[in-house]
């Protein structure tokens, strides 16, 4: 009972994790606790980004097709590889993404297909669900009626897992993984999968301490991914009137009290409750300042003040369009992310 009421807020990950820098999968292989993050990162940037993470003792690379930059990330990755080169292909962790429109089980090989040639890799350490949810296969990444909703498919997505094991028995990809699902739709998927998911990803940061969600996943053997560890300050859609993560009084104290910023502070928060975590950056500074937080161990209080935060605050809620309607967060899309608990 002591255990569980500690491990609630992530503080055994304190002694247990200490200064490692990896989670171990349910595959025996270990996973980077800090990855570069690549979503919104531009073309004619995000290749330097990548080059700069590696040269900083980044080992881990977080990609999606629907990032739209595969192709350049691919161009850093060709230039780090290779004989005579600083890094082998097997010292790096790289993660990519199934979209929503290619959830048919024939479709998804020549996905994963395309963004091999496009990262040019011969296999991804591990390949996820980008959405528990399917939009209407083709090459048209949010295909919509004519009045502007999405065209959505019914596709299971236990089909779909079905055809992401088959990549894993054909050695194309390392492990397989969710993002973005909730609780029920892991015990979905792990109720039928011959190959069980070794990871998921959602967006987590203080003002979303994902406390349940954690424990489900560790309950059930999966490593925890945040996205958009810092709040994404640089989304497009933000408000003047929404919290802002890196002003949060607890966490500027704790910045003073380690003489590290405070997106490090929050970056170690995760880390020492285990969860992998990917901040995106194209900036040399940050992507340098990102990584050096394996110097100092955060006091269990301090993990317990930071988690407390948790507002249920959520910087990134896609709109479910259906029917011509927009469906608010909390309606009963059957297939939507964030309609149950956690």
């Amino acid at each position: 009972a002591g255990r569980r009421s500690s491990e609630r807020y992530g503080v055994w990950q304190v002694s247990e994790q200490g200064m490692n820098d990896f989670a171990v999968l349910n595959t025996g292989r270990k996973m980077p606790l800090l990855g570069l993050g690549t979503w919104k990162s531009e073309p004619g940037k995000v290749k330097q980004a990548v080059i700069w993470a590696l040269e900083a003792g980044f080992r881990h690379i977080d990609c999606a097709a629907i990032y739209g930059n595969e192709v350049e990330i691919g161009e850093a990755l060709h230039e780090a590889f290779g004989p005579g080169k600083a890094l082998r292909r097997e010292d790096v962790f790289i993660t990519s993404k199934l979209w929503n429109t290619q959830h048919h089980q024939e479709a998804v090989e020549p996905a994963l297909l395309k963004t091999l040639k496009d990262l040019k890799l011969e296999y991804l350490d591990l390949y996820l669900i980008h959405w528990p949810y399917a939009f209407q296969q083709g090459d048209v990444p949010f295909p919509k009626k004519d009045d502007g909703t999405l065209l959505y498919d019914d596709i299971d997505y236990k089909l779909t897992w079905a055809a992401m094991e088959k990549l894993v028995e054909k050695g194309l990809v390392r492990s397989i993984g969710l993002s973005n699902f909730n609780s029920r739709q892991i015990d979905d998927i792990l109720s039928i999968a011959s190959i069980k998911p070794t990871v998921l990803q959602v967006e987590s940061h203080p003002y979303l301490a994902q406390v349940e969600l954690l424990a489900h996943c560790r309950d059930r053997g999966l490593v925890m991914t945040a996205y958009s560890p810092l709040g994404s300050p640089d989304r497009a859609w933000k408000h003047p009137d929404e919290p802002v993560l890196l002003q949060e009084p607890v966490i500027a104290t704790l910045a003073k009290k380690y003489k590290k910023s405070p997106a490090q502070i929050i970056l170690r928060w995760q880390t020492q409750r285990g969860v992998v975590t990917i901040p995106k950056s194209v900036t040399e500074s940050r992507i340098k300042e990102n990584i050096q937080v394996f110097d100092f161990i955060l006091e269990a209080e301090e993990i317990k003040s930071i988690t407390a935060l948790h507002k249920g605050w959520r910087y990134i809620v896609p709109m479910i369009q259906v029917e011509g309607e927009r469906v608010p967060r909390d309606a009963g899309h059957p297939h939507y992310p964030f309609n149950d608990p956690y």
